[in-house]
């Protein structure tokens, strides 16, 4: 991920640095537990202890002339160890190391953005608590449709949010899982029990059965799963696109002193966060369509994943990671205009309010498409002729011969949209 999308702290968990650290951190776990056993005499292994490390300028020049990244890091170890190198990598392959290790960078990210999750609910439930009140109009295929309330709305993204937490922590479980199980699986120079010793005490559960790798249907729900995050996010950021519509113009995105929107129209204030958000999600579902076609290998494993998870892993986490952050900076910043949704909530001539007179008719009798038919053909003229839909009712003998006055007007007032919205936000549990 370029670095103009990437945050620090989730940037350093897939620098080449952390990369080897954690590949190194696998190798010295495994001589522990040799140790531990027996094997590996105590004395090596402190020296093992004091001299391995991480070399990375040494590390990638042996690259250039062995080309394969874990023999370059075992010589560089060989370098440092001298003798004590033979302890090594004892019955590993190299996917030991690497689908173990990345199973801890993989975890660290999660936890990363777990904790971006609950920052953006956080501000999403506070955001819906103080508007739970404010009225705007729902629309429903992009045109008005009944009052209802912004906080609502909010409300709405909050209870998914809490959804991708929950989502999130099974990404995190799915996928914290390592392997020492030898080149095609079948424990040939490590025993179970030493797998298990080590995978445990690095915090990952050991894979119940692997061939080469840990299986990548592991790998597809992670990132499946990070696509479903991103889409939520982008659900909120086109809301957000949608409500900034100058036709619009209910709710806008922070805008900070100095900042511009155009180089050429000096008036522009564009959705761009929104928008950046949009597109950074676009790019964490297609991460995971790749991740679906790295699960069938041939045979015990070939290759084909690698290149592909070298780019898609830390990708999704850092992109994902960026857009929880700027969602949750849109969502603490965003500029309600609660008088503009109730100007815009008349806008349509109080047609908002058809079901109401509706449902009042067929309480007073009316078969529903009877009734239906009257209240339509005024919402029509309504539309037709920019009049006011309460007095082409009130002039239809249809409609006052069943409903006084009094009881018209009231099927207008839009406190009637607020009585149940407690209930809802008790129900959900956001007080």
């Amino acid at each position: 991920m370029i670095e103009r999308y990437t945050r620090p702290a989730m940037g350093r968990i897939w620098s080449e640095e952390a990369k080897y650290q954690a590949w190194l951190r696998v190798e010295l776990a495994v001589c522990e537990a040799y140790a531990r056993r027996g094997r590996i005499p105590g004395d090596a292994l402190a020296r093992i202890r004091a001299r391995a490390r991480v070399d990375i300028a040494r590390i990638l020049a042996i690259q250039e002339r062995v080309r394969h990244e874990m023999i370059a890091l075992l010589t560089s170890l060989e370098e440092q160890l001298g003798d004590d190198a033979r302890f090594v990598h004892i019955g590993l392959t190299t996917n030991d190391v690497w689908d173990t290790a990345t199973a801890l960078q993989l975890r660290d990210a999660a936890d990363l953005l777990i904790a971006g999750q609950e920052r953006l609910r956080a501000a999403l439930g506070a955001l819906a608590l103080r508007h739970k009140d404010t009225l705007i109009v729902g629309r429903t295929h992009g045109v008005h449709a009944e009052p209802t309330t912004f906080g609502l709305k909010v409300a709405v993204w909050w209870a998914e949010a809490g959804r991708n937490l929950e989502r999130l922590g099974r990404a995190r479980t799915a996928i914290a899982v390592g392997k020492l199980s030898g080149a095609v699986g079948q424990f040939a120079h490590v025993e179970p029990a030493l797998e298990e010793e080590v995978c445990r005490g690095l915090g990952l559960e050991p894979a119940p059965v692997s061939t080469q790798i840990v299986q990548r249907d592991r790998h597809a729900e992670f990132c499946a799963l990070l696509a479903v995050a991103a889409a939520s996010l982008e659900k909120i950021a086109l809301e957000v696109r949608g409500l900034q519509r100058t036709e619009v113009l209910e709710a806008q995105e922070p805008f900070g002193e100095g900042q511009k929107g155009s180089s050429a129209m000096p008036h522009k204030r564009n959705p761009e966060l929104s928008e950046r958000i949009c597109g950074l999600a676009r790019l964490i579902r297609a991460n995971a369509q790749a991740a679906l076609e790295n699960v069938a290998l041939w045979h015990e494993r070939d290759i084909s994943h690698s290149s592909v998870e070298r780019v898609i892993l830390p990708d999704s986490t850092i992109a994902l990671d960026y857009i929880l952050h700027l969602a949750t900076f849109v969502v603490q910043g965003l500029d309600v205009d609660p008088a503009r949704m109730a100007e815009n909530l008349e806008l349509s001539h109080g047609l908002v309010y058809s079901q109401r007179v509706l449902l009042e008719l067929t309480d007073r009798g009316l078969a529903r498409q009877v009734a239906y038919e009257i209240v339509q053909k005024s919402a029509m003229r309504a539309w037709r002729e920019r009049r006011s839909f309460l007095e082409l009712l009130a002039g239809d003998p249809a409609v006052t011969e069943r409903l006084a006055p009094e009881e018209l007007k009231a099927c207008f007032d839009p406190a009637w949209y607020l009585r149940n919205v407690d209930a809802v936000f008790r129900r959900i549990g956001l007080q």
